[in-house]
């Protein structure tokens, strides 16, 4: 197994990323391997003398996406850059997945043009893992769609359902759908229609879950669309930075505070590893033919080496093969089938 990495990717590029998948061929089997996709001379560098030459090879892509460029066209206008030649090696099957922590959106525009969607998908979704109190629950779409249809949230139950069965081992997903009530009468337009497609889908669907349910572990998969499901991950990600920042400045007050927040440590390390996107690596963009996993901008080498094991994971799994069988059993429940023939998708 090969995995095609954006070595450029990401606000630290090679530095950061060529040691996290380097450390990440350190735990996973001998045969796993790694194409690393960019500056051959950083990647070199950044390498040091680390490089195995029979698990890690160097593609070099002389040019590179950056967060200014147009998602929409990035891949295309820039076939040499480290995303596009990455793309490329999984389309030619040179590698099995691939891993970027650059633009996001470029990623998503670049799987649906280089790779293509999974028979039956017609939107693809970026799916994250929230924490809860009993585990951890799938969350999807989290940015690729703003706007969506009925069936395009059936579908993302069906695609979170596969990738919560094949990474948190969940037999048989129970899924639920974000709304402002539990009533299947409650939300927009989008959301009552969604929920009489995911009712009679077939899949262990349990209804809605308001915002406050989250985090409780009743739902293994949240549906959503990727307006509100990125604006919930990033108040997520900033609700955490300030509770951090209060529990900080509280330690600091007095001396018993400092004390008993010693005595604690032990219990805030466990907490904050629960808590921390670094111990997951990056997420998977579902209803692509190949896998894809997109990592956080700002990843660090520990989460592009969990990352990359992500990769591994879902690659070795056949993930869209599961996706696709998913769709085909369901049928037409979530599928578009009610546009008028020869019609095509917005």
């Amino acid at each position: 197994m090969r995995i095609a990495i954006d070595a450029m990717g990401g606000d630290h590029g090679p530095r950061v990323v060529v040691p996290g998948a380097l450390a990440a061929l350190a735990r996973l089997p001998e045969d796993v391997g790694v194409l690393l996709v960019g500056d051959e001379t950083r990647i070199r560098a950044a390498a040091g003398r680390g490089l195995p030459g029979r698990r890690a090879e160097i593609v070099h892509a002389p040019d590179e996406v950056s967060m200014e460029d147009s998602p929409a066209t990035a891949v295309r206008r820039k076939p040499d850059s480290s995303m596009a030649r990455g793309l490329a090696l999984v389309k030619d099957e040179r590698a099995e997945a691939f891993l970027s922590a650059g633009s996001t959106g470029a990623v998503v525009a670049g799987g649906l043009l280089v790779l293509g969607r999974t028979p039956g998908v017609h939107r693809p979704a970026i799916a994250t893992l929230f924490p809860t109190d009993r585990a951890r629950c799938v969350l999807l779409d989290v940015g690729a769609n703003a706007e969506c249809k009925p069936q395009h949230l059936a579908q993302f139950a069906a695609m979170g359902t596969v990738y919560a069965q094949i990474h948190l081992g969940r037999e048989r997903p129970r899924v639920g759908l974000l709304n402002i009530g539990e009533e299947a009468s409650k939300g927009n337009d989008l959301a009552s229609a969604a929920h009489a497609l995911l009712r009679d889908s077939g899949l262990n669907f349990v209804g809605n879950v308001e915002g406050r349910d989250v985090l409780s572990g009743r739902t293994d998969v949240v549906v959503c669309d990727g307006f509100v499901g990125n604006i919930v991950l990033k108040f997520a990600e900033s609700m955490l930075r300030f509770m951090s920042r209060q529990i900080r400045a509280e330690i600091r007050s007095s001396w018993r505070v400092k004390l008993g927040a010693a005595l604690m440590r032990p219990g805030f390390h466990a907490m904050r590893q629960r808590l921390d996107y670094q111990e997951e690596g990056g997420a998977p963009l579902l209803g692509i033919k190949r896998t894809v996993v997109i990592s956080h901008g700002k990843s660090t080498e520990r989460a592009i080496e969990n990352a990359v094991a992500l990769c591994a994971e879902l690659a070795s799994n056949e993930l869209p093969r599961q996706i696709a069988e998913l769709l085909a059993a369901v049928g037409s429940n979530v599928s578009l089938s009610d546009r008028p023939p020869g019609a095509r998708e917005a």
